[in-house]
């Protein structure tokens, strides 16, 4: 059997690196996939009927998933870890994700758990998933106090981005994968939206496996990858996930134009270009009316990329983006003031508990 037109993105790590597939019909390619990895026994967890993929080839457990970030945590990976061992999954056998982000995150977790690791292929169906959350062999899940602060580096065998599956989402959500392409244009791929939408995943896809493979655990490099996340997560969590992911993401890549421009490192005219780069996608710029500063301050000295109290974000410069630390709180805040507010009202919000202080 001939396989669909489609482009080919490789993950380079070695003996770990992997193949994306993206365009329509790609999951068509699963059974080869599976039976590639020598498995005799599959688990399935999809947020898609039970229909939306080829048989498989091995005996299969099929599990419904449910995306969104409330299904995002510790007690999903348990649940699901424990139906793998109650199926007599090892770790010579597969897992397969079919979902949003949040699925591929926390099906990711499990697999990387499971037995210290176990196969598992992604096939994500959002296009949020798509353009970035399946790709690089993060996973994690939320704990209260924050987002993704509970996870682990996993590669997946491989990543079938179907572009099919996007003809289903509702006109909120596509909008919402448009975050990370957005933020794409100060990273490394501007000019995404001229293109056609599968080359626009292509591109995204692209950059981000030229990244991963060059620094996989987050040691430098790969920071840039967060552009407009350090705000973005925080808003996320204090608006109880109101905000959707790459709404916030948009939000985040504006203020960080804006916290470039206040330290010096951006002239005016690059301020503004972010600012007009997320507008063109059709995502929000401005900050939700009811978020608290004290909230948002809060949940960004949590955010994974900080050392101890001090606020760090990903921000553009004069050699393009890089990890910057030490920004003043001041500064934060009055940025964060300076900034419009949108009329839309948003969940009640309140402040974190305070971090505990670094051990010395």
């Amino acid at each position: 059997m001939s396989e669909p037109a489609h482009h080919r993105v490789d993950v380079a790590l070695g003996d770990r690196a992997y193949p994306v597939h993206i365009g329509p019909g790609v999951r068509a390619l699963l059974p080869r996939l599976v039976a590639a990895t020598g498995a005799r026994r599959a688990v399935v967890v999809s947020a898609r009927p039970e229909g939306a993929l080829p048989p498989l080839g091995v005996e299969t457990l099929w599990l419904a998933a449910r995306d969104g970030e409330e299904n995002k945590h510790l007690g999903a990976v348990a649940g699901l870890c424990e139906r793998f061992a109650r199926f007599g999954l090892t770790r010579s056998d597969v897992v397969v994700s079919c979902g949003g982000g949040t699925t591929t995150d926390t099906v990711g977790l499990a697999a990387a758990l499971y037995h210290r690791g176990t196969p598992v292929i992604h096939l994500p169906t959002s296009l949020l998933a798509q353009v970035d959350a399946s790709i690089g062999g993060k996973t994690g899940v939320n704990l209260p106090e924050g987002k993704n602060l509970v996870g682990a580096y996993w590669q997946p065998r491989a990543v079938l981005c179907d572009t099919d599956f996007l003809a289903t989402l509702p006109a909120r959500e596509r909008v919402n994968g448009y975050g990370e392409l957005a933020r794409c244009h100060f990273i490394g791929a501007p000019g995404l939206a001229a293109l056609p939408l599968e080359q626009q995943i292509a591109r995204s896809v692209a950059l981000k496996a030229s990244v991963v493979s060059r620094d996989e655990r987050d040691q430098g490099l790969r920071h840039i990858l967060n552009y407009g996340h350090t705000l973005g997560h925080a808003l996320e969590r204090a608006t109880d996930y109101a905000l959707r992911h790459g709404e916030a993401v948009a939000i985040g890549t504006v203020f960080a134009g804006r916290l470039a421009g206040a330290l010096g490192r951006i002239p005016a005219a690059r301020v503004v270009e972010h600012h007009d780069v997320v507008s063109s996608y059709g995502l929000p710029t401005r900050l939700p009316a009811a978020v608290d500063h004290d909230a948002l301050v809060g949940y960004m000295r949590r955010d994974k990329k900080a050392e101890g109290h001090d606020l760090t974000f990903v921000l553009d410069g004069p050699d393009g983006p890089e990890l910057v630390t030490g920004v003043p709180e001041a500064l934060v805040r009055a940025e964060l003031a300076a900034m419009p507010r949108s009329t839309a009202p948003t969940a009640p919000v309140t402040a974190p508990e305070p971090a505990p202080a670094p051990a010395r």
